[in-house]
């Protein structure tokens, strides 16, 4: 609100006309006051009598009150305490002889009378008695007045401050429901980034059959040692992203390479795979959401020792998530044979890389990562057939066909998703195994 409609320059004047009325029995008096006083700019009321001066102040609004002391049936002295009793605010001033001086003090007494003033008067002594009078008359009358204007500043004041709360709580409320729109939105995004992630993972396995969902578990089994080993959320998901897509510099080798186990390859061979590594790093480099997981993906055949590829980096120079990946690969390449040609039971790919700690592999993350795999596993999940699928059931687990992913784990699934993957069946002449989480 302007400043201008807060306070109020056109408010009335403070200073206004005063009225007083003056009580006497002799006409000639009532006329000299009537004379000197209007001079002085004020309104003159006149009354012969001390009833008629209580009939004017129960009528008009008066000021200040001059009484003579000697009037027939009521002395001035009685008038005046009439008038104290009834309108105590207003100033009065007693006119009075010498011969009067007991009259007086009872007056002073009584009627508590604000001045008295010997006859006959000085005409410039009586204006100055009357305006002195009249200055705390005068000064009651601007507080009231000024009262009157902050009570009604402080009215606009307490309005506009209910209207700017209220414009506060609106605003705030816009902003709450903004921030929850684009936490959502920041949400969706990050569900379809990783989603987009594994389906270009799963497609870079669909070269060889046997490696599918190879990715999937190496990524599943590094973030939970990343979370042993209580990373920030930033670290777990590089990590996370890196083992899905750890395998995208291959995309260049030859297929009869990528059929060999490691100990079946040539020198030759070794040296052009040996590359795949810093081919993946230079794919993703130019992504800036990728950043973090191409460090990793470029240093995940790094050794503790420092013998590893392609920069011999050694233990703490190897980004954390490197060496991570790089035990999680490992292990899960030993059990599946790609490694050594031979497929390892879990119990002798865990032997092996125990014997690597502190060579092979950092001691920290080996020993997280034998705490991951010690746990208890608990089925949160169900088989069931596509007829059975309902709006809003979450899958358990990564929904594949022939080795491609079709629907990654964790999506909601709605009346869409479902008539597809029922025409999908149908299509394929094929029953999908799909797990849906059991809460």
């Amino acid at each position: 609100m302007p400043e201008a409609d807060l306070i109020d320059y056109t408010a009335p004047a403070l200073c206004e006309e005063f009225t007083v009325l003056c009580v006497d029995d002799e006409a000639n008096i009532l006329a000299s006051l009537r004379r000197l006083l209007r001079r002085s700019g004020y309104q003159i009321l006149t009354a012969e009598s001390g009833a008629a001066a209580l009939v004017i102040l129960g009528q008009e609004k008066i000021d200040l009150i001059i009484s003579d002391m000697r009037m027939p049936e009521m002395n001035g002295a009685e008038f005046l305490s009439i008038a104290l009793n009834y309108w105590p605010d207003i100033p009065r001033i007693l006119l009075t002889g010498y011969a009067d001086i007991h009259s007086t003090i009872d007056a002073i007494n009584k009627a508590r009378i604000s001045r008295y003033i010997s006859k006959p008067w000085d005409d410039q002594e009586m204006l100055s008695i009357v305006e002195e009078a009249l200055t705390v008359k005068r000064l009651e009358r601007d507080k009231i007045q000024l009262n009157s204007l902050i009570g009604q500043q402080n009215q606009k004041l307490q309005e506009l401050n209910q209207s700017l709360e209220a414009q506060v709580k609106a605003r705030t409320y816009e902003l709450e429901s903004a921030m929850s729109e684009l936490h959502a939105m920041h949400e969706k995004l990050k569900k379809g980034f990783v989603t987009s992630v594994r389906v270009f993972a799963n497609l870079i396995e669909m070269r060889a059959n046997n490696l599918s969902g190879h990715a999937r578990v190496i990524a599943d089994l590094s973030r939970k040692v990343a979370r042993q080993l209580s990373l920030t959320e930033t670290e777990v998901q590089d990590t996370f992203i890196a083992a899905l897509l750890h395998s995208i510099g291959k995309i260049g080798l030859p297929d009869t390479l990528l059929a060999k186990p490691l100990v079946e390859m040539t020198l030759q061979e070794r040296n052009i795979y040996a590359n795949y590594p810093s081919k993946g790093h230079a794919a993703l480099m130019a992504l800036e959401q990728l950043q973090g997981a191409s460090a990793i993906i470029r240093s995940q055949h790094e050794r503790f020792d420092g013998l590893g590829y392609p920069d011999k980096l050694a233990a703490a120079e190897i980004p954390i998530g490197a060496r991570i990946l790089g035990l999680c690969c490992d292990y899960e390449s030993l059990q599946a044979g790609f490694l050594t040609g031979k497929a390892m039971l879990q119990s002798e790919a865990i032997k092996n890389i125990e014997s690597s700690s502190g060579k092979r592999y950092d001691p920290k993350v080996v020993e997280a990562f034998l705490a991951v795999i010690a746990r208890p596993e608990y089925s949160h999940e169900q088989l069931i057939r596509s007829k059975e699928l309902k709006p809003q059931m979450v899958l358990a687990r990564d929904l594949l066909a022939s080795g491609v992913m079709l629907l990654a784990k964790d999506h909601v699934l709605d009346e869409r998703l479902i008539k597809q993957i029922c025409a999908f069946e149908k299509s394929d002449h094929s029953a999908l195994e799909i797990y849906i989480q059991v809460k």
